[in-house]
């Protein structure tokens, strides 16, 4: 054992040689490590440098079920792509598992996830001492005041690619997961389009165990500051939940950081730079949007704080930090329980007539104070420019400037209803498995003033992100009249998750359904027209039709370039024949609006 700690302790030394120097840190919570006993972790066995591999991991699950069966239970709540089994624990103090009988105990419900991106695992290594201390009677408080639902490893495929070599800016474990999973594809950019097994795993949990507060540990990987773990939540002004923002403000914040305070840890606000080689030039105060954990719970008025301890702390340091962040949370849990409930109630009953679905950085800052450290910049013979280097030194700063994202780029009018076609039957399935409401459309109610949203101009992205050709597009929204719609699927945003809605359905939010790839084909044209027969077809419509024939003219003398392209000028004949594509660049999701007006592109 020694000899193995001795090898593990000069890895780590190796390993860290190029990142910066660091703070000495002696905190008070240093005491949570259990030298020996039962329940020893494994991060505790290798003094705070490894983290288990997935074998040793689902061991440790099922020694803490075994320990504690009365009150710990080992749930499978899905399988990866390569077919490992994604675990939950449950614990409860009177033994109750099921979503029915956790929420008959009246204590609120903690929903613990660690390793969405596998590299950074510290939310499992600290979650397993908590647990532990629960399990060997040492914190019998825990479970008298909260029900926890905790997965140990969400990415297990990303998990499993382990190295020392996966996070070169990150000071352990010595061996480390990898931040996507089999396919490559980052889970916490999956909370809208749901294509994992894991995030859909996820989200039948949120489903069906309605957890009153979710907190998502990742690490950060930015630059050097004396924060050892920050977190946050959309700001107030950006939140689609501000209430249950102003709730987390006045009444979590300040328990938390009391705590992480006490046992010697920095809490920080989450942000990040606006420029990684000049940190001066001030922080990027970022909101996140639906895509992310803590976006879509924003989004859905689930209390939920993503955690991102600082990847240049040792990691010892990091999962003390969590263990006494979650310890904090638990407590302001079960203090303030109330007034965090009757802040969801009142943004689930609240319906908005519009709502920002896109927003950029202010170009003036407001400023707070900051922790950071030391650095220099000198121009690098390797890149060609200026590069920083952090000393490992204090540096305060009163009023460094942050740049939230507060300028409004895309504002979108909420309609009253959407109407999905029966061809999209796995639109219909993904909203459901986000908790949204969906109707059938019968004879008796079918909607009418409907508008439909047509596709002006679009361009696809250059490369693939997560596996999709995002698209971004302008529209013009049109009246449609005698559709009959029976059959279709009906989503009225007038329900608790109508804001999630919105941005899953309107084209243009930018993690939208239709922004995601899911209506690609639309932009197919799969018929077409022959030039021997369209020119007199076009001869005659032009006779019959004088106004069109006088707009074709116009064109050919007001535009060179149509005038001179044979293609382009049949082409547009060809658009206004009743031969046309009649679905071609057509939205196929219908909307209904409470006001029968035009929408403002």
């Amino acid at each position: 054992m020694i000899a193995s700690l001795l090898l593990l302790s000069a890895t780590t030394a190796t390993l860290d040689s190029h990142l910066p120097p660091l703070l000495p840190w002696q905190g008070q919570s240093l005491t949570l490590i259990q030298q020996k006993g039962p329940l020893t972790t494994d991060f505790e066995l290798s003094e705070g440098l490894n983290s288990p591999n997935y074998q040793q991991t689902m061991a440790f699950v099922d020694r803490l079920v075994a320990a504690n069966p009365t009150q710990f239970q080992v749930q499978t709540i899905a399988h990866s792509a390569s077919g490992r089994a994604i675990k939950m624990l449950v614990a409860s103090e009177e033994g109750a598992f099921t979503p029915s009988q956790l929420m008959q105990n009246t204590k609120p419900t903690l929903f613990i996830q660690a390793g969405i991106h596998a590299g950074e695992i510290d939310g499992k290594d600290a979650t397993f001492m908590l647990l532990r201390d629960i399990a060997t009677g040492k914190r019998r408080d825990i479970l008298s005041q909260v029900n926890i639902l905790f997965i140990p490893i969400l990415n297990v495929d990303g998990h499993e690619r382990r190295s020392q070599f996966n996070r070169i800016n990150q000071r352990g474990p010595v061996e480390m997961g990898f931040r996507t999973n089999a396919n490559n594809l980052n889970l916490n950019r999956d909370y809208t389009k749901l294509d994992t097994p894991e995030v859909r795993g996820v989200l039948k949990v949120i489903k069906q165990f309605k957890p009153d507060l979710y907190i998502d540990v990742h690490v950060t990987d930015g630059a050097d500051y004396q924060y050892d773990v920050t977190y946050g939540y959309n700001p107030v002004f950006a939140s689609e939940s501000p209430s249950v923002s102003a709730a987390l403000d006045q009444y979590f914040k300040p328990v938390i950081d009391k705590k992480l305070q006490a046992q010697g840890h920095l809490p920080g606000p989450l942000v990040f730079v606006m420029d990684k080689r000049d940190f001066k030039k001030g922080l990027a105060g970022w909101v996140a949007t639906p895509r992310y954990s803590n976006g879509w719970g924003d989004l859905r008025s689930l209390p939920t704080i993503l955690v991102e301890n600082h990847s240049l702390k040792p990691y010892k340091q990091r999962v003390l930090g969590t263990y006494v962040f979650l310890d904090g949370a638990i407590s302001a849990l079960a203090q303030h329980h109330q007034q965090l409930t009757e802040a969801v109630k009142k943004e689930l009953a609240f319906v908005p007539s519009q709502l920002i679905v896109e927003r950029g950085y202010a170009k003036e800052p407001n400023t707070l104070i900051f922790e950071g450290i030391k650095y220099t910049r000198s121009e690098s013979a390797l890149s060609g420019q200026m590069e920083v280097k952090y000393l490992g030194e204090k540096q305060h700063y009163d009023a460094l400037p942050i740049f939230w994202q507060k300028e409004v780029k895309t504002t979108i009018k909420v309609p009253n209803a959407f109407y999905i076609p029966p061809a999209y039957p796995q639109i219909v399935e993904k909203l459901k498995l986000h908790g949204i409401a969906v109707q059938t459309v019968t004879a008796d109610a079918l909607p009418s003033h409907l508008k439909m949203a047509i596709v002006k101009r679009h361009e696809f992205a250059k490369t693939p992100f997560e596996g999709r050709f995002r698209v971004s597009a302008d529209f013009d929204f049109v009246d449609v009249t005698e559709k009959n719609l029976t059959g279709w699927s009906k989503v009225e945003t007038a329900q608790p998750l109508g804001e999630l809605a919105t941005h899953l359905l309107h084209p243009k939010a930018p993690d939208s359904f239709f922004a995601w790839g899911e209506f690609n084909t639309i932009f197919q044209r799969t018929e077409y027209m022959e030039n021997y027969a369209l020119a007199p077809y076009a001869r005659q419509m032009l006779k019959d039709k004088p106004a069109l024939a006088l707009e074709f003219d116009k064109k050919i003398r007001e535009d060179a370039a149509f005038a001179n392209d044979p293609q382009a000028r049949l082409n547009w004949l060809y658009e206004h024949t009743p031969f046309y594509d009649q679905a071609y660049l057509k939205y196929p999701v219908l909307m209904t609006f409470l006001e029968h007006a035009q929408e403002k592109n």
